[in-house]
């Protein structure tokens, strides 16, 4: 599987991330630069696309690991899910994107509403 290095930019906060080489991932690499608003909940930051990602219905799954960056498909979310993965099996319909290339715990230090920007590593 072929990954690709991104990067998510909050406000003057880098975060390194690889996106992997699925078909919802790439319909994303297609769109970049993206920018996208989130909001913080309990697991993560997520927020609405303007348009859904393509994908494979074998491709949803349940649960994530921490760092995880997914497609939440019941709703065209985005989503940084950075913690409480140990529980994550009970949420459904996410399509794994990729994940963030340092510690989870960065995302604590944002905002609660946030913009990201999305692009390909310089």
């Amino acid at each position: 599987m072929q990954f690709t290095e991104i990067t998510l930019t909050v406000g003057q906060t880098h975060i390194p991330a690889t996106l992997n080489g699925g078909r919802a991932a790439k319909d994303l690499i297609s769109m970049l630069p993206y920018t996208v608003q989130l909001h913080k909940y309990v697991h993560d930051y997520c927020g609405v696309m303007g348009k859904a990602l393509e994908y494979a219905p074998e491709d949803l799954g349940n649960g994530w690991k921490n760092g995880d960056i997914s497609f939440a498909a019941d709703g065209n979310y985005f989503a940084i899910l950075y913690k409480d993965e140990e529980i994550s099996a009970q949420y459904g319909n996410l399509v794994n994107l990729g994940k963030i290339s340092v510690d989870p715990s960065i995302m604590d230090t944002l905002d609660d509403a946030i913009s990201v920007r999305i692009e390909l590593k310089d």
